[in-house]
């Protein structure tokens, strides 16, 4: 077993109890919680590597939670939703949640889900792990992948760890358009599983952070019917 623990957050406990099991068959460390109260006071006392969360919880909801933990850092989210659920999936993409599985699932999937998010917040798929290359400075932003920090007009930015990771992508190969299935097969790995929303939701928080004007951008363009590309002027 590694070090990794993943703190499961749910009310229904067979579905808590399913998730532990194929979780510490797969080598993590697991800890529960059944309500939004008892989560937040498990993360008070130690954060968990990810946090694997139901939207509708009693006491404090999944959304809630998602906004108190990007408040403080950039612990990955996993939200369980319903099916019928889509505008909170929406919502819990914008709270800057990191992936999110439609409930039924299959635990499998989910373990599948789990390892891709950590692989890209822990280390990466080889196209995104940027920590062996060099900083670039384009378009008045300044990006440093070892740190992971941007700086725009000695401003630094926060970013989740998948915007930083779909913002690397993008401004590192400047100009060329990426279809959307390149982003989510480059950023997310598990695109068979993804909603294309995911990544048009991630733009639109990586453009209220860069752009001057969000409604009218000049770094992360859209290229219609195709994708996005970063647009470098200079």
């Amino acid at each position: 077993m590694n070090d990794t623990t993943i703190l499961i957050v749910d009310d229904e406990a067979s579905i808590t109890e399913v998730v532990s099991l194929y979780l510490s068959r797969a080598g993590y460390r697991v800890q529960t919680a059944q309500d939004g109260r008892s989560a937040l006071r498990a993360m008070a006392a130690r954060m968990p590597d990810l946090v694997v969360l139901d939207v509708m919880l009693p006491e404090v909801d999944g959304l809630e939670i998602t906004r108190r933990v990007r408040a403080e850092g950039t612990t990955p989210i996993i939200l369980l939703t319903a099916r019928k659920e889509e505008a909170d999936r929406i919502l819990g993409l914008e709270l800057g949640a990191d992936d999110y599985v439609v409930k039924p699932f299959s635990p499998q999937e989910l373990v599948s889900r789990v390892r891709a998010v950590l692989r890209r917040t822990q280390g990466g798929a080889p196209e995104q792990n940027a920590t062996a290359q060099a900083a670039i400075a384009i378009a008045g932003l300044h990006i440093d992948p070892a740190a992971r920090t941007v700086i725009k007009q000695k401003e630094a930015l926060t970013f989740t760890p998948k915007e930083f990771d779909l913002l690397w992508l993008l401004a590192s190969h400047p100009n060329r358009v990426f279809k959307r299935q390149e982003l989510m097969e480059q950023v997310w790995g598990e695109s068979q599983y993804l909603d294309p929303s995911t990544v048009t939701v991630h733009v639109r928080r990586l453009r209220e952070k860069i752009e001057t004007d969000p409604a009218k951008p000049t770094r992360i363009v859209t290229v219609w019917g195709v994708g996005y590309k970063f647009e470098d002027r200079s």
